[in-house]
Order: C-alpha cells, then structure tokens, then sequence
C-alpha cells in the first residue's frame, strides 16, 4: 500500500468517495448500535451522579486529545507530496505533546478535585491522562490511512475499539466499579485503537526530517487546533457551568441527554469529514468539480439527517423513559430540546470540509473564536433558566450561525449564501415542517396511545410529511439518486 504517492484523484475517485462516505457512515451505526446497547445497560447500572461525576472532570481534561497531534492529520491529507521523514518528523511530535500532556493531566487532578469540590476527581484525572498516550501512537497513522482512502480499515478499527472499550466497562459496572467504568472506557478504546492501526498501516517512524514542509503542516495544524480549541470551549462551557452551578446529579442528566445528542451527531458528521476532506483536498486545482461533488455531498447529508433529528426530537421523551426508565425522564425533555438544534447543527459541522479543500485553516480557526464567542453569550442567556434555558439558547443559537458559517467556509472557494441556502434550504425547510406537524400530532391525535405505539406512528407521521414536502412538492431528488447509485454499486 503506497501512503506516500502524490495526492490527487484517481480514476475511479467518485466510487471510491462514494463507498467510503457510507462505509464510515456504516462503521459509526454500528458504533453507535454498540453505543446505544451500553448506555442502556449503563444506565441501568450506574447513577446520574456517576455520570456527572465523569462529567465536571471531561468538561475540563477533554481538551487534551484535540491538541496532540497539532492538527497535522489534516494537514497531511491535503499535502500533495509527503515523505516517510516528514510523517516521523509528525509522529515523534505528537508521541511528545501525548506523553507531556498526559503529565500535565494527571498532575491537574487535585486542581479539578478542589475547583468542583469532589475529592473523588483526583484519581479520575490520573486514569484518563493514560488514554492520551494510545492517542497520541496512532493519530500518524491514522492519517496515513485516511491520505490513502483506506476508510474500509478505518471503520473496522473504529468498531473494534469501540465493541472492546464498551464490553470492560459493562463488566467493570457489573462488577461495581460505579464511576470507574466510565473513566476506564477511553483508556481501553486508545490502546485497542493504537494496536489496530499500527497493525493495519505497517509503516515505521524513523529518522525525522524537519523541513520547509513540516513547518508548513504545523502551521497548518496550529490553525486546525485553534478552531478545535476554541469549538471545545463552546462544547464544554455548559457542562462546567451547570456542574459548578447546579452539582453532579443536575450535570448528570444534562450529560446523558448531550451524550445521545453527540453520538448522533458524530454519527455522520465526523466519518463524513474524513472522507470528504479527504476527496475535496483532491479536487483543489479543479473548482467546478469540487462544487458539484460538495454541493452532491452536502445536499444528501442534509436530505437524510435533517429529518433524523427532528424525528429524534419528537420521540426522544417517549424512547429514553422506554429504554433508560423513569429516572431518565428530565434527560429525555432536554434530548428533545437539543435534538432540534441538530436540524441545522449537522450542516453547520460541515465548516471544515471546504477550509481543509482551500487549505485555509486560519480562516477556520478565525471561524471557531466567532462560534465559540457566540455559544457562550447563548449559554449566558440560558444558565439563570437552568439546563432547560441553556439548551433552547443553543438551539437559537445555531439557526443563526448555520448559513452565515458555510458561506464563510466557502468563500475563497466562490461558493456564497445563496449557493447554501440552494442546497440545503429545502431539506430544512422540510424537516421543520414535518416537526412541528409532529409534536402537534404527539399532543393531540396520538396523545392517549400507549408509548411504543405512538412512537411507531409518530414515526411514520413524521416520514411521510417530509417526503411530500420535500420529495414531492420542492423537488429534491438528487440525494435519492445518490443513494441509489450506491446500492447499484453494491449490487451490481
């Protein structure tokens, strides 16, 4: 397998973006399936202040894994040449930033224990700086992988990890581990995906070469890891907050219904920033070429997953009580509040496809000190009104920032806010429509069925409006052909 060839388009590029947007895709539901199998059984086990607990010291420690590799994972994507000695000049980086930061972690562990006032924190801190070091051994790898398209190997890694994290921490809370199960997981997801890659991508770091190339890839990653830095603040603001404001068991239903929300959304959006970074980092020197296959991309991804959430938002009161139980029920409220934000969330996620395309990450960069000024002025707004307030803040919040981060992605690329609001307009459109008809069906006509019952037709409500809206009367059928193109290929 050559990791080192020169970046561009191969012959049968389409196909191959296309198989692995749904392979990744594929891999992330199986995940999530193995996700969902453990917060259910979790749930049941532990207690909304383990969850918490985990929480307040995520909230501030969880920032550590988006700076180890500087970014530079993205920036070997869209190099167009690479060498062995650039990529180990990366790799023994990286493997330095993992390991001081995993001591910079565990040493914090009294300064998060006495900022919350939990004792039990400390130790926490100590156990999840190990995952750092897993990281930080794969992350090269891992970029190598994804410069070759290889998302087949990707995904099965993926899984593995997440399958062998997932059964330990079921054991450990089986055996009474409470909290332990939870700080254990990421520690056991690393390693296993520390051991997947190196097995699969069978390159060896040796001598670095530090070069006019390295410093550009690092600078690159530096502006890449300013937006990461930055979105974490946004991400992670409500969780310190609520955790300092309101205690653990507050934060702890808080957490659970961000848990789901995350999962779903990184469900799709983070497979498919891989591939389509990858694929659009390729058309570079072709503009035309590159607008139709993201304008394709991005049009699909909304079509299919702006509905999802609005139907998530719908069900999620009646399945969470369903699956979780009762004590679950204030998680379910605020997964039905967060879950509308998704609608315009999952394209708003999209930012980094056309930066990395136009290797523009300063102006990513730029873009995530706006985000993140902006969720923290929502999260201001929300907090006096409790966990309730601050997730409908962040729902307004990112109606409004979804256009305007898109256009600004797309500018150096000549693509605006009329050529987003083209694209995805009508899907969205559609998936507000089909939620408001469905929450006035829930209240209503559907209001004295059994839950599971309602549940059932609430979901084909829901299906069924935003097809006629959004198939039959707007007009959008290029996603249909798209997946259709994919099972013929499949089964051709």
């Amino acid at each position: 397998m050559d990791f080192f060839g020169e970046n561009k388009p191969s012959e049968d590029f389409g196909r191959r973006s296309l198989r692995g947007g749904f392979i990744s895709i594929a891999a992330r539901l199986i995940s999530a399936v193995v996700q969902i199998g453990s917060v259910v059984i979790l749930a049941r086990l532990l207690t909304p202040e383990d969850y918490g607990l985990v929480g307040m010291a995520t909230a501030i420690i969880g920032i550590a894994p988006l700076l180890l590799d500087l970014g530079t994972r993205d920036a070997v994507i869209q190099q167009h040449k690479i060498t062995s000695g650039e990529i180990s000049a990366l790799f023994w980086i990286t493997t330095a930033i993992g390991c001081g930061l995993a001591i910079v972690v565990s040493a914090s562990g009294p300064l998060i224990a006495r900022f919350y006032g939990e004792p039990r924190l400390t130790a926490v801190a100590v156990i999840s700086s190990l995952s750092l070091i897993g990281l930080a051994l794969s992350y090269q790898h891992q970029a190598l992988l994804r410069r070759a398209m290889q998302f087949r190997v990707l995904a099965i890694i993926d899984i593995a990890a997440n399958v062998v994290s997932t059964v330990i921490a079921i054991i450990m809370a089986f055996k009474g581990f409470a909290y332990w199960s939870l700080a254990v997981r990421p520690v056991i997801g690393s390693a296993v995906q520390a051991l997947g890659t190196w097995w699969m991508c069978r390159w060896v770091p040796g001598k670095p070469t530090f070069n006019a190339a390295v410093k550009e890839m690092i600078q690159f990653g530096l502006h890449w890891i300013g937006f990461s830095a930055a979105d974490f603040v946004g991400k992670f603001a409500d969780r310190i907050a609520i955790g300092y404001t309101r205690g653990a068991t507050s934060l702890g239903f808080y957490q659970k219904s961000c848990l789901v929300y995350d999962n779903s959304l990184d469900l799709v959006t983070t497979p498919l920033h891989s591939v389509a970074a990858t694929g659009l980092s390729k058309l570079r020197n072709n503009p035309e070429e590159l607008w139709r296959s993201w304008a394709k991309g991005l049009s699909t991804l909304a079509f299919f997953a702006m509905p999802g959430f609005g139907l998530l938002s719908v069900l999620s009161q009646d399945i969470i009580v369903i699956i979780l139980g009762e004590k679950w029920r204030p998680a379910s409220i605020l997964l039905s509040i967060l879950a509308v934000r998704g609608i315009p969330h999952v394209i708003e996620r999209t930012v980094g496809w056309l930066h990395a395309a136009a290797g523009r990450a300063d102006r990513f960069m730029r873009w995530g000190l706006v985000g993140t000024v902006a969720q923290l002025v929502a999260l201001g707004a929300g907090l006096p009104f409790g966990t309730k307030g601050v997730a409908l803040a962040y729902v307004i919040c990112t109606f409004l920032l979804v256009i305007p981060a898109i256009a600004y992605s797309g500018r150096p690329l000549g693509i605006g806010v009329v050529q987003v609001i083209r694209v995805i307009g009508r899907q969205m459109a559609g998936a507000l429509i089909a939620l408001m008809v469905g929450f006035a069906l829930r209240y209503t006509m559907f209001a004295e069925y059994p839950t599971l019952l309602r549940a059932i037709f609430l979901s084909l409500s829901y299906i069924m409006v935003y097809a006629v809206i959004v198939i039959g009367f707007l007009r959008v059928r290029t996603p249909l052909q798209v997946g259709w193109s994919l099972v013929r290929g499949y089964t051709g």
